[in-house]
């Protein structure tokens, strides 16, 4: 899932005597191509804290050393997940995600033959696909038509391995979902919250690094990679920009994160004049 490059023990690219936390911002940066912010290394320290109690560690140096000593590859795996920004909620920023719903409704209706298809890029651990899986099912409930196709995927395991079993605590289930929809689409099960299985299956999840990973087959009408690009290069930024242009169809939809644009940053795509907000692909 990674390419050859970013497959390269940290120790050919980290010089031995670099800091703990230096070690751990270039792992970041190798496997995922996200770069942590000076404002942002505070966070570095809480991440790691409980891969430090579950590998039985004390220091931030010791779990660095285990990286360069490169004894077991799962520590790495494991600091990158920690430090990989997760925060998410369902129906984060509802009035995006309604417009997006209100966008699937009309493309459903204009082309009624052909199935549609959304990618969630950089979904977490799932309440973006799964908002957008209850929204366009309670579409189809109303007025009929074809449930359209969801892909999701992002950089960690850990967090598409949460996304596929939909379970969710008390605190994350409460984030943005009104107790009608919790109840419509998700069981009660001990402490948690289970999405059911008939939502679940409305949606492809899969592990893709959006830097390196083949894209997802086909093309896509609707493509959210929200609070994703903010954490690369300007660089890398741009590469990843041009792949999600390569994903969507001519005329088809970026949505962003409020404080992302691809103004000055890449001419795949253009603000649309039609969805405020939201950025069209050129198809050139």
């Amino acid at each position: 899932m990674i390419s050859p490059q970013l497959r390269r023990p940290v120790d050919a690219v980290i010089p031995r005597s670099t800091g703990a936390l230096q070690v751990f911002a270039a792992l970041l940066e190798q496997r995922t191509g996200q770069l942590i912010a000076a404002n942002r290394a505070w966070r570095i320290e809480t991440a790691l804290k409980p891969v430090l109690r579950e590998r039985g560690l004390e220091t931030m140096d010791q779990l660095a050393g285990e990286i360069l000593a490169g004894v077991d590859p799962r520590v790495g795996d494991q600091v990158v997940d920690a430090l990989l920004n997760q925060e998410s909620s369902f129906f984060r920023d509802t009035a995006v995600l309604t417009m997006v719903g209100d966008i699937a409704q009309n493309l459903r209706l204009a082309m009624p033959t052909r199935n549609l298809r959304i990618w969630s890029a950089g979904c977490s651990m799932g309440q973006e696909p799964l908002s957008l899986a209850m929204l366009f099912a309670e579409q189809v409930e109303a007025s009929g038509g074809r449930m359209p196709d969801i892909v999701a995927t992002d950089v960690s395991g850990a967090a598409i391995a949460r996304a596929k079993s939909g379970t969710f605590t008390q605190f994350e289930i409460q984030r943005g979902l009104p107790v009608r929809r919790m109840i419509r689409w998700f069981d009660n099960v001990g402490a948690d919250w289970v999405a059911k299985p008939e939502l679940i299956r409305r949606i492809s999840f899969r592990r893709m690094d959006l830097v390196a990973d083949p894209l997802p087959l086909g093309l896509f009408d609707i493509v959210l990679c929200r609070n994703v690009l903010m954490y690369l290069s300007p660089t890398l930024r741009r590469q990843v920009f041009d792949r999600l242009a390569r994903a969507t169809r001519p005329g088809g939809l970026l949505v962003l994160g409020a404080g992302e644009t691809v103004i000055g940053q890449t001419d795949a795509f253009r603000p649309s004049q039609e969805h405020r907000g939201l950025y069209e692909a050129t198809g050139d």
